[in-house]
């Protein structure tokens, strides 16, 4: 009786180990793997966007350049994770953490456009295997003058867009979150003046600097879906809306791109949202922050710093420029 044998499997076509576990980590931060469900530990979903997420695989930051962490406290990853600004699940500060988990975020993929050589898309996969993840330790600085220091884990975005050869026409970068209305109840909503999907910008030098993140996770395992799951940005010297969450589209431009909030009202929310305690919110101060946790009796409140700490790192992107005018 003839043998089968199994034809030989060329070395070049093996997944290597740190890829499969990178994508089994990523399914099971997602929920896709069977294992949690059978032993009874989904039967909360409500909670489970908070508490959930599998470890990843990442090297330290704090040798890196300056900026990269900091020794200040960091924020307790539960209220990181109930605290959020994520105006597709609800306007209130606890609705993400509460309809998140409606959000499926795999398959994920991510289109590159626009002024590039070579446009396409990337799926998560290709993320985790193409990029080597590293811990920041960031400052982020919500407009509303309350902050958080936050351990992501991420990837230069710089790396992503050198991938795709920006062509010399690129100035501007803009992003755009995902948008599904039957996934998405605030997108739903009667009283939301918000034109979906959510979008943002920076200017190209801005975009390739070594602060700015592609983040795919914090405290050391993958992103929460209210934290803008599976993958969003991260630009520590901006006030936190800047930072879009969960992107499915970068496209590179030559004009300035059209951001969401600065659509709804330009006197409020200007395209370069740089933190600054001399540029005061119309309607309130930024001269101090509300460093969370923090409640009515200690209210934790802390001077606001240019630039959000980073202006050694920063300024020179600005030179020259009007603070108060391009704000």
């Amino acid at each position: 009786m003839a043998q089968f044998r199994v034809p030989p499997i060329p070395s070049s076509e093996i997944t290597p180990e740190s890829v499969y576990l990178r994508r089994r980590q990523f399914m099971q931060a997602a929920g896709l793997l069977a294992a949690p469900a059978l032993a009874g530990l989904a039967s909360d979903v409500n909670a489970r966007p908070a508490t959930g997420g599998s470890p990843l695989e990442f090297r330290d930051a704090a040798s890196g350049p300056a900026g990269f962490t900091t020794d200040e406290a960091r924020t307790p990853r539960q209220d990181v994770t109930s605290y959020c600004n994520f105006y597709e699940f609800g306007s209130g500060k606890d609705d993400p953490a509460k309809y998140a988990h409606e959000m499926s975020v795999d398959p994920w993929s991510i289109a590159v456009e626009g002024e590039v050589a070579r446009p396409g898309k990337l799926t998560m996969e290709d993320v985790l295997s193409r990029y080597d993840l590293e811990e920041r330790v960031y400052r982020l600085r919500c407009v509303e003058a309350w902050s958080m220091v936050v351990p992501w884990v991420g990837f230069p975005l710089a790396a992503l867009l050198k991938n795709f050869e920006p062509t010399s026409k690129a100035r501007y970068v803009a992003f755009e979150t995902l948008y599904r209305r039957d996934e998405m109840r605030g997108t739903r909503s009667f009283t939301s003046t918000i034109d979906w999907p959510y979008r943002e910008g920076l200017r190209l030098d801005e975009a390739m600097h070594p602060l700015t993140l592609l983040a795919v996770g914090m405290y050391g395992k993958t992103m929460p879906n209210q934290n803008g799951a599976p993958i969003r940005l991260v630009v520590p010297w901006k006030y936190g809306f800047k930072s879009i969450k969960s992107v499915v589209r970068i496209r590179l431009t030559e004009k300035q791109p059209a951001t969401t909030w600065q659509d709804l009202n330009a006197r409020e929310y200007g395209f370069y949202s740089n933190v600054n305690p001399d540029v005061d919110h119309p309607r309130w101060s930024q001269k101090y922050e509300r460093r969370l946790p923090s409640s009515l009796l200690r209210p934790n409140r802390i001077p606001t710093r240019l630039f959000n700490g980073y202006e050694d790192q920063v300024a020179g992107l600005y030179k020259g420029m009007d603070l108060k005018k391009y704000f």
